[in-house]
C-alpha cells in the first residue's frame, strides 16, 4: 500500500489563507500559495484594524503620533502591530479605514475622533475590512466568468451584508428540465446587412425593418422582435447586426441601496439612449414549475420570475438562484430600462432572449431599472403578443393573481405597489 501513496489526495479543510499563515509561522516554503525564499519574511498590509494617537513629551512641546494596529497578510493576528502613519504606504486601505470610521462616528452621533476608539467601533471596522476583501475576492470572480467588455463592481458602504448566499452567476440561459433550445438552421447570406443586405437580411425574418442603426441604438418599437445575425451568417462578428450577442459593454456597479431596496446596479458611465445594456438571464422552467417556485417566492418577498409570453405563457425565466447582473437590477416606475424580445441561435418564438435597452440617456453613477410590471401601447398587432410583464407567476387557479408588494422606488408617479 505504501508505494501507492504517492498518487493519494486528500482534501483540506483549511482555507488558502489559513494555510499560508501555517506555512510563514513555520517558515515552510510553498510555490503553490505564493510563499516562496524570497517573500517569506515580507509584510504586506492585509487591512487595518484600529487607530489611536498618542502624545509624546519632548521637554516643553508636545508630539501628537498617529498608530494604526495592521493585520499583515498571510501572519496570525497574534502578529498585529502597532506602526506609525508614515510607516504605512496601503493609500487605499488607509482611505477605506477612515471612510468607515467617520461614517460609524456620523451614526453614532459623534463629531470628532476619539484618541482611543471603543471596542465596539473597532469590532465594526475589522469586519467592514473583512467584508471589502469578501466583496472583492466576488468581484473578481463574476470578472472571470465572461468575455464581456465592461467591468463589474462590487461596492457595500450601508450594510455587513455580503454577496448573495444560494446564488450562481450565470452569463447565459441555463435551461431546465424536458426544456430543449433548438438551434437556427440558416443564415443571411450579406456580406453588409445594414447597407447591403440580401434578401432583407436576418432582420427581415418577420418582415421588420433592420433594427439597429450603425451605432448599434435600436430603432424599432417595443414589442417588436429583434432577429440578429446568428454563426451560420456570412457576416462576421463586427455585423451592425451583432449587438446582443456581444454582451456587456458598459462598466456596473452591484451596490447595496441605503433605503431597504438590498442591491441594485448603477452605471460607473455614461449610456446613449437606445443602447443595449444587459440581458436577463436566469434558469428557464415551465409556467408550472414557476408557479410552483412562485408560492415560495411570494413567503420570501422575491420577484424573479419573468414571463416569456411572446406568443404563449408557456415558459418563464427564474433568476433567483441562477443569473447574470440583471438579477440585482430595481423596479422603478419610472425606468430607465426597457425590455425587447431578441432571437439569434433559436427561434423558437416561446423562448426569446430578454434584452434591456436605455430607454433615454443615463448619466455615470445613476442606478438602472426597469418597470416590473412594464405594459407596452398596442400600437399594432404584433406589439400586442407581447406584453413584455414582469411580475411573479401565478397561483393555481388565478394565473396572474399575486401578494401585493409595496413599492419603494420614490418617483412622483410611484404607484406604490409592484404588483
Amino acid at each position: 500500500m505504501a508505494e501507492n501513496l504517492k498518487e493519494c489526495k486528500v482534501a483540506c479543510l483549511a482555507p488558502l489563507n489559513k494555510l499560508e499563515v501555517i506555512c510563514r509561522e513555520e517558515g515552510a516554503i510553498c510555490r503553490g500559495l505564493g510563499v516562496t525564499k524570497t517573500n517569506l519574511c515580507d509584510y504586506e498590509v492585509e487591512y487595518l484594524c484600529n487607530y489611536k494617537r498618542v502624545v509624546h513629551k519632548l521637554g516643553k512641546t508636545e508630539e501628537v503620533q498617529e498608530l494604526y494596529l495592521v493585520k499583515w497578510k498571510g501572519y496570525p493576528e497574534s502578529m498585529n502591530t502597532w506602526e506609525p502613519r508614515k510607516n504605512l504606504k496601503c493609500t487605499d486601505l488607509l482611505y477605506h479605514f477612515w471612510e468607515d470610521m467617520m461614517r460609524e462616528l456620523l451614526r453614532l452621533k459623534k463629531r470628532t475622533v476619539p484618541k482611543k476608539l471603543d471596542a465596539s467601533i473597532v469590532s465594526h471596522l475589522i469586519q467592514r475590512a473583512k467584508l471589502r476583501q469578501t466583496l472583492k475576492l466576488w468581484e473578481n470572480h463574476l470578472n472571470s466568468l465572461g468575455p464581456d467588455k465592461g467591468c463589474i463592481y462590487v461596492e457595500n458602504v450601508v450594510d455587513l451584508e455580503g454577496p448573495p448566499k444560494n446564488f450562481t452567476y450565470i452569463n447565459d440561459y441555463k435551461v431546465g428540465e424536458g426544456i430543449s433550445l433548438n438551434e437556427v438552421a440558416v443564415g443571411c447570406e450579406c456580406t453588409d446587412c445594414l447597407d447591403n443586405p440580401v434578401d432583407g437580411c436576418c432582420a427581415g425574418a418577420s418582415q421588420h425593418k433592420f433594427a439597429y442603426n450603425d451605432c448599434g441604438q435600436v430603432r424599432v418599437r417595443p414589442g417588436l422582435p429583434i432577429y440578429e445575425c446568428n454563426k451560420r451568417c456570412r457576416c462576421g462578428p463586427e455585423c451592425h447586426n451583432r449587438v446582443v450577442q456581444k454582451g456587456i459593454q458598459y462598466s456596473l456597479c452591484i451596490f447595496r441601496t441605503d433605503d431597504g431596496r438590498g442591491w441594485g446596479v448603477r452605471t460607473m458611465e455614461r449610456i446613449r439612449k437606445n443602447t443595449f445594456v444587459m440581458e436577463y438571464v436566469g434558469e428557464i422552467i415551465t409556467t408550472e414549475e414557476a408557479e410552483r417556485r412562485g408560492h415560495v417566492y411570494d413567503k420570501e418577498g422575491t420577484t424573479y420570475l419573468f414571463d416569456l409570453d411572446y406568443v404563449d405563457d408557456e415558459y418563464t425565466v427564474d433568476a433567483a438562484h441562477y443569473g447574470n447582473i440583471s438579477h440585482f437590477v430595481n423596479h422603478s416606475c419610472d425606468p430607465n430600462l426597457q425590455v425587447y424580445n431578441v432571437f439569434i441561435e433559436n427561434l423558437d418564438e416561446r423562448l426569446p432572449r430578454i434584452a434591456f435597452f436605455a430607454t433615454r440617456a443615463i448619466k455615470a453613477g445613476e442606478e438602472l431599472t426597469f418597470d416590473y410590471k412594464m405594459q407596452l401601447d398596442p400600437v399594432d398587432a404584433e406589439s400586442t403578443r407581447m406584453d413584455s410583464n414582469f411580475s411573479l407567476t401565478g397561483l393555481p387557479g388565478s394565473p396572474k393573481k399575486r401578494m401585493r408588494i409595496e413599492c419603494k422606488c420614490g418617483v412622483a408617479t410611484c404607484r406604490k405597489y409592484l404588483f
